[in-house]
């Protein structure tokens, strides 16, 4: 058997079939529930974010996306806390 034969039958059927999203719903709650309070403090809309950062934060702070690290950095960068705050605060 070759390598390439092998690595074939390792990874192909692995790559080949339908990947979903891991979704973490209790995590996406808890990341949702910190936007949502940071949004508040600071007496901003969503749509005061969106025209501010271009993201759309409804379906984030409702848990129904699968929020991306660029777009959760984006968003920690505009409200003037890190990432570690954040998920301290997701985490607390």
């Amino acid at each position: 058997m070759t390598y390439s034969s092998l690595i074939g039958k390792i990874f192909i059927p692995i790559f080949t079939g339908t990947m979903g999203q891991i979704k973490d719903q209790k995590l996406l709650q808890k990341i949702a529930l910190v936007i949502k309070e940071l949004r508040e403090a600071k007496g901003l809309t969503q749509e005061d974010v969106y025209n501010d950062t271009n993201i759309h934060i409804g379906r984030i702070e409702t848990a129904n996306a699968n929020i991306t690290i660029s777009s959760l950095s984006a968003l920690c960068k505009y409200f003037k806390i890190s990432l570690t705050e954040f998920f301290e605060k997701v985490e607390g």
